[in-house]
Order: C-alpha cells, then sequence, then structure tokens
C-alpha cells in the first residue's frame, strides 16, 4: 500500500480570504458569498403594517400573507407593496383567484401597462400577455434574461398569474441582479462600468417575424444601447442589466472580446446564492422588480399544460 502524505494541518479555505475566489482557468467563482451578508440581515429585520412577509431567498424573495389581491386594496396597502418589491426585489402570493380584469386592475395600480407586441394577449384584455404551453406549444423561457430589454423603456416590473399548472416542473427562479453586480472582483467592474450593451428584440422574435412585418418593426423597434451596470430608478442601487437572450454585443468592443464578457457577467445569475425558486401552485401571483432582478423558467414539464398570465409595468430608460 503506497504511503499518504498528509500536509494539511488546518481546513484548506483557511488560508483563503473570506470572500469568494476565480476558479483557476474560469470564470467561476468559489467561496463565501460575503458580500450577501448585509442585505441578508437588512431584510431579516423588516416589518409591515398591512400584511406579513416571510422571507424566503437571501437577498430577495418575501411569500406576502394577509392581502387579497381581488379586493380593491387601499392607496396605503398598495404603497406598503410598492416598497416591499423595492426591498423584497419579487413578491410571491398564494390563493389568489383574481379574474383577468382584477389582474389588471391590480397591476394599473403601480403604473401603465404595455402591450407586447411578439406575444399574444388574452383576447379581452390586451395589456395581460398569455404563455399557453402544452405537448404542442413549449417552453423556450428558459434562459436568464429581463423581461423586454429591447425597448428604449424597458419593463419596471411584472405581475404574473398561475391559471394552470403542473403537478411537479415548470417552477420559476429569480435571481439579484444588484448582489450579481456586488459579486464582481474590481477589474471586471472597471471595465464594465461607463460601457452600454446593444439590446435587439430580433434575437428571440426574429424567427417567429412574418416577412412582411419586418421592416415596420424594426422601424418601431431599433437596436437600443442600454448601460451594463445601471442605477436603480427608485433606490439607486447598482445592478447588472445584460443578459443572453436580448443582448447582441458590447457596444465599442470587438465582438469576440465582447462575447467573453457578456458571458463572464451573465455567470452571475446562474449561482444559487444568488437565487430563490418558486414552486407555482394554482392562483400563485408573483410581483418582480424587471430591473432588480432577472427570471428563468424551468422547462421540465413537457408535455404537461402550463398556462400563465403576466401584466407588465411600463419603466423608464436605464441609466447610470
Amino acid at each position: 500500500m503506497t504511503e499518504t502524505i498528509v500536509v494539511a494541518d488546518k481546513e484548506p479555505a483557511a488560508a483563503l480570504d473570506v470572500r469568494p475566489v476565480r476558479m483557476p482557468g474560469s470564470p467561476l467563482i468559489s467561496g463565501p458569498f460575503t458580500h450577501l451578508a448585509a442585505e441578508r440581515d437588512r431584510l431579516a429585520g423588516l416589518r409591515w403594517q398591512n400584511f406579513d412577509a416571510v422571507q424566503v431567498g437571501s437577498t430577495l424573495g418575501a411569500e406576502i400573507s394577509g392581502v387579497d389581491l381581488t379586493a380593491d386594496l387601499s392607496d396605503e396597502v398598495i404603497a406598503e407593496l410598492r416598497q416591499a418589491l423595492r426591498d423584497y426585489k419579487v413578491l410571491f402570493f398564494r390563493e389568489q383567484p383574481v379574474t383577468s380584469t382584477q389582474h389588471v386592475q391590480f397591476a394599473r395600480r403601480f403604473g401603465e401597462l404595455e402591450i407586447h407586441p411578439f406575444i399574444p394577449s388574452n383576447t379581452d384584455h390586451p395589456e395581460l400577455v398569455r404563455f399557453q404551453k402544452s405537448a404542442q406549444v413549449t417552453g423556450f423561457e428558459n434562459s436568464w434574461h429581463h423581461d423586454v430589454t429591447w425597448r428604449k423603456q424597458p419593463s419596471a416590473g411584472a405581475i404574473l398569474h398561475a391559471l394552470e399548472v403542473p403537478a411537479l416542473g415548470g417552477d420559476t427562479l429569480f435571481s439579484d441582479m444588484h448582489a450579481a453586480y456586488d459579486s464582481l472582483d474590481e477589474e471586471t467592474r472597471t471595465l464594465v462600468d461607463g460601457r452600454d450593451a446593444v439590446h435587439d428584440f430580433s434575437r428571440a422574435f426574429g424567427h417567429s417575424l412574418p416577412e412582411d412585418k419586418r421592416d415596420a418593426m424594426r422601424a418601431a423597434h431599433p437596436q437600443v444601447a442600454h448601460p451594463i451596470v445601471a442605477a436603480h430608478p427608485e433606490t439607486g442601487k447598482r445592478h447588472l442589466y445584460v443578459n443572453r437572450v436580448f443582448v447582441e454585443q458590447i457596444d465599442g468592443m470587438d465582438r469576440e472580446e465582447g462575447a467573453e464578457l457578456l458571458d463572464r457577467l451573465c455567470r452571475q445569475a446562474d449561482y444559487p446564492e444568488h437565487q430563490v425558486r418558486l414552486h407555482w401552485e394554482p392562483h400563485t401571483v408573483a410581483f418582480w422588480d424587471n430591473r432588480a432582478v432577472q427570471h428563468y423558467a424551468s422547462s421540465d414539464y413537457w408535455p404537461a399544460i402550463r398556462v400563465m398570465e403576466r401584466a407588465s409595468i411600463a419603466g423608464t430608460r436605464p441609466h447610470r
């Protein structure tokens, strides 16, 4: 038997700094995500007057109880929900059998609603995008993204209502883009601060666009540049604002170099430490801040049926 040489006299990680480190030859990081601690502890101390909130992720996500979304809520409740959204970044409500009309009415309390040009709506309410998946119509939303970043003024937030969901699968994951920015090393921050990324609707929707509509849609929705690192318009906190679904290139960079940088940035959404996961039940409602988080719809339920409706709240143009 070969003799084993033992050189360790303490835990290997004891020699490392108390922060994540880059894995050799890889953009991945490993180690304690100490950048989460302050926000995690801040959220744990929050208390609310008009509802209860149970924190479900380290820095994002709360399950809200004591609010009936089918009712006409007071301005005081709406104001407190708006603050809770700023803090938790995504809110979950259970057992909320809202009608399409009630869904739209609730969403309108938070701002003007968008109409999506590429996804069919509920026929009675053009403000509601309808996602109806089955064995014949499958889900392709299983990639981390902010919604509609190809707009000059992308969504500020979205409210998604589960109408029919599979018993297993079809979860939606959310990732904290403030935490993603905080996780960057100083070299990467220096590289991205002040830079823009070019966003383009055709990356996701171009293949389904009829030939005779392409010129008109391109004129209506030209490529748009947004900051890679944006300041949240309400909190002022910095967050990453790039995704693989809609970003065509990094403005002013060689395409190959820009693609490597984009990959490095988008990987920050992949870490479970930055995420919270929602398992849907019928009439669950999720309300997320489309600047502060990205989301990913797990496409693991085929051929089961999954029917959702979403109202999106118009936002402002991202800025530094």
